[in-house]
């Protein structure tokens, strides 16, 4: 038995069997009871640290799992080792934990935002390789599409030789191997269907003949995928993160284009059975989660717009990355309600999904110096987008809705809570 033999893969491994079994289950086929203190919190989410690590060795070839009374849970064993693979673990002493701890109060797309923070890549030409985001970026599309999660090897492979021949911009070899092989060992990719342990991201003809022997199963972990596929904002944080660490300078509109993420809907949440939305109730009051959301989005906004100035091309200035997040960012500000202070009644029925009917436009358009940002935006009832679009009234009504724009925007900016 070697605790230290156990990587970040198996670990996620034994997180997903966590959550196809539930936490009774798991706990029971494992011989453990529940944590009386310490907690992994991964997505948004909590598990039992001590039993994690316990099914995590029984990933490992040749290995079995452990049991409680096999090793210890406490911080120089179990909880050291999640923590030195880059895993959060909460110290929770309350037995109820009827609540989540102070301590982890962490949006998951924050949390999986950290994780990409500490990605390995390769620098030899002196720049960031395009490997591992032109794989994680292609694995957002697919999942913001609701298309399968775990695809067999040659599927995977072919399309990610594809897109690397087409926006390898920095030398980078048509080798999906090598993104496929780091993510995994990042813990953000799982591989199924395969025997002996996966090989890191380096060489050449070895990496090459394991993967082409083993033909695994793999795709983004189960929760990774899950908060790509139902959250428009962690969708277009994690390609704001990815733009601004990997593509600065390049062209990257082809590559969004080709992977599907470059349009105005890209910030929109999915369409989820209310009773299926993978929610959490973090203890946290619900106006300062949607302040904070404001907040996550207007940034997006904000670094789309501060890369753009100077560029006079129209696509340049038309970024739906931008443009997509401004939208969702004035659609949770107006809380559901027409934002024109005169409405004089926006229509009760609501859309197909429940949400509200609500149309976001520029105040001024963009070619009379409007911007693609919520203090330039509001949300209107179908009605009153009528008025302030033909309207004989409507240029009186285009100046108060940029005052009330505006004074909205500040005041989400400057506050916790609106």
């Amino acid at each position: 038995m070697a605790l230290t033999d156990i990587t970040g893969s198996e670990v996620i491994q034994a997180i997903e069997e966590f959550e196809r079994l539930g936490r009774a289950r798991f706990l029971r086929t494992y011989q453990f009871g529940r944590a009386r203190r310490y907690l992994l919190s991964h997505e948004g989410k909590f598990y039992d640290s001590k039993a994690i690590v316990g099914a995590a060795h029984g990933y490992l070839p040749g290995r079995r799992h452990l049991t409680a009374k096999d090793f210890s849970g406490g911080e120089s064993h179990a909880v050291g080792l999640l923590r030195r693979l880059g895993f959060t673990v909460v110290d929770d002493p309350a037995p109820s934990r009827t609540q989540q701890p102070p301590q982890a109060r962490q949006a998951p797309q924050d949390q999986l935002l950290a994780r990409l923070a500490r990605l390995k890549v390769n620098r030899a030409s002196g720049r960031p390789a395009l490997y591992q985001p032109i794989a994680l970026l292609w694995a957002t599309g697919r999942a913001r599409r609701g298309e399968r999660r775990l695809l067999p090897w040659d599927e995977t492979e072919q399309a990610l030789r594809d897109l690397l021949e087409r926006h390898g911009t920095r030398g980078e070899r048509p080798r999906p191997d090598y993104p496929v092989s780091a993510l995994y060992h990042a813990g953000l990719w799982v591989l199924h269907d395969h025997s002996g342990p996966v090989p890191k991201a380096h060489g050449d003809a070895a990496l090459r003949r394991w993967f082409a022997e083993n033909q695994p199963l793999g795709g983004v972990s189960e929760p990774v995928y899950d908060l790509l596929r139902r959250s428009g904002e962690a969708r277009v944080a994690i390609i704001d993160a990815l733009l601004c660490a990997y593509f600065d300078g390049l062209d990257y509109i082809p590559l969004l284009t080709d992977v599907g993420l470059y349009d105005e809907a890209v910030a929109d949440d999915a369409d989820v059975d209310p009773a299926d939305d993978g929610a959490q109730d973090t203890g946290i009051p619900h106006a300062v989660v949607v302040a904070a959301q404001y907040e996550r989005l207007c940034r997006i906004v904000e670094h789309r717009e501060s890369e753009n100035r100077g560029r006079r091309t129209t696509r340049a200035s038309a970024n739906p990355i931008r443009s997509g997040s401004a939208r969702r960012a004035v659609l949770l500000r107006s809380e559901g309600r027409c934002e024109n202070p005169r409405c004089t009644g926006q229509p009760a029925d609501v859309t197909a999904s429940g949400a509200p009917i609500l149309e976001v436009d520029h105040v001024m358009d963009l070619a009379q110096g409007g911007r693609d940002h919520p203090s330039h935006m509001v949300a209107l009832c179908p009605n009153c987008h009528a008025i302030k679009t033909r309207g004989r009234t409507r240029e009186d009504l285009r100046a108060t809705l940029l005052d009330v724009a505006r004074e909205r925007h500040a005041r989400w900016r400057n506050s916790e809570s609106p």
